[in-house]
C-alpha cells in the first residue's frame, strides 16, 4: 500500500470510496445528489471538468463524480484537470501521492498565477489572482471541449461569500448552484452546494487523506484575508446559536422583494418606491 499521507493507518482506496454511500450517506452522498437533481448539474451528453486545487474539497467532489459515473442512468462524460498556480514542489508531490492513490486520472497544467498576482499587486494580490485563475482554468475547460466545470464549493462557502458581499462590498450576492461563466461559453456547477464542511473535514479525517496544503501566503495567514475574519465570526456565532448558518443559508432563497430599498436585474437596476 502506497502511504500518501503521514498516516500509517489510511484506509484502503476500496474502504474510502465505500464510507461515501455508508458512513456519509446522510451528510455528504445524498446531500451531493439533492443538489444535482434538484439543480439539474448534470445532464445527458454533458462533458464535465471536475477543477481540482488539491484541498479536501475538491478530492471529495472527483471521488462523488466516480460513484456518480457507476451510476448508468445518465451518460456523461467527466475530465479531472489541476492548475499548478505556482505551488511549491512539496506540496506538488503530495497531490500527486494523493491523485495517484485515490485513483484519480487528473491532468496538471502549469500557469505560474501567483508570482503573476503578486508582482502586479503585492498590496492585494487576491482578487486579480482569483480573476487569472479564472481565465486560465475556463480557457484551459474550452480547451477541452466540456461544457460544464464543477467546483468544490459547499454550504459554508455560500454563507461565507453571502456575508463578504454585505460586509464589503455593499451588495446582497451569494453563490448559485449553477450559473454561466463570464465568457458565456460554460456552465458552472457546484454538486457541494448543500453539503457542509465540517462533514467534508469529518469525512477526510475518517479516510486519514491528507490533502494538500493550499501553499498560498493568504491561506498561510501571512497576509490578511477577509473570509478568514468572516469563518471567525460565524464560528463565534454559531458557539451561541448553532443555527445561524442554515438560516442566512436558507435567507438566500428567501428574499422579500417588497422589503428591499433596491435590486439589480441583469445588469439594471431598481428602486423599489
Amino acid at each position: 500500500m502506497v502511504d500518501f499521507t503521514d498516516n500509517k493507518e489510511i484506509k484502503s482506496l476500496e474502504e474510502i470510496e465505500q464510507s461515501i454511500k455508508t458512513t456519509y450517506r446522510k451528510k455528504i452522498w445524498s446531500k451531493f445528489i439533492k443538489a444535482v437533481k434538484e439543480f439539474n448539474l448534470v445532464e445527458d451528453g454533458d462533458k464535465i471538468a471536475i477543477g481540482i486545487s488539491g484541498g479536501k474539497d475538491s478530492l471529495l467532489l472527483a471521488k462523488l463524480f466516480q460513484e456518480l459515473k457507476k451510476d448508468k442512468s445518465k451518460n456523461f462524460e467527466v475530465k479531472f484537470i489541476t492548475m499548478n498556480p505556482g505551488f511549491e514542489a512539496m506540496d506538488l508531490e503530495q497531490l500527486r501521492k494523493n491523485l495517484n492513490y485515490l485513483n484519480i486520472p487528473c491532468e496538471i497544467f502549469e500557469a505560474n498565477v501567483w508570482e503573476a498576482a503578486f508582482n502586479k499587486d503585492p498590496d492585494n494580490p487576491c482578487f486579480l489572482c482569483a480573476k487569472m485563475r479564472r481565465g486560465v482554468l475556463y480557457k484551459k475547460v474550452e480547451e477541452l471541449g466540456c461544457n460544464k466545470m464543477a467546483l468544490g464549493h459547499h454550504f459554508d462557502d455560500v454563507i461565507e461569500t453571502t456575508l463578504i458581499n454585505m460586509f464589503y462590498a455593499g451588495t446582497v450576492k451569494t453563490m448559485l448552484p449553477k450559473v454561466k461563466s463570464t465568457s458565456d461559453k460554460l456552465t458552472l456547477i457546484r454538486p457541494l452546494f448543500y453539503v457542509k464542511e465540517q462533514d467534508i473535514i469529518n469525512y477526510t479525517k475518517f479516510n486519514s487523506i491528507n490533502p494538500m496544503s493550499c501553499g498560498c501566503p493568504i491561506e498561510a495567514e501571512k497576509t490578511p484575508s477577509k473570509r478568514k475574519k468572516i469563518k471567525l465570526l460565524l464560528k463565534d456565532l454559531a458557539e451561541k446559536d448553532p443555527d445561524i448558518k442554515q438560516r442566512i443559508f436558507n435567507s438566500t432563497r428567501n428574499i422579500n422583494l417588497d422589503y428591499i430599498l433596491g435590486y439589480e436585474k441583469k445588469g439594471k437596476k431598481y428602486l423599489n418606491i
